[in-house]
């Protein structure tokens, strides 16, 4: 095996593990999740205007 064909055989791995990691990431059953995660950063302002609202009620 010489040098330009291990570097296509490791075009092509990479290429399948981009392609991969692509149909995960687009999957439509992954699509809950990741708008989970993305509206994490939010949940913490939810958190603290409910304690703030309860804390001005006192």
């Amino acid at each position: 095996m010489d040098y330009g064909t291990l570097r296509g055989i490791i075009t092509i791995v990479v290429m399948m593990t981009f392609v991969g990691i692509f149909a995960w990431a687009y999957s439509s059953s992954r699509k809950k999740q990741f708008n989970d995660a993305a509206n994490l950063v939010f949940s913490d302002e939810e958190l603290t205007k409910v304690s703030k609202d309860s804390g001005e009620q006192k």
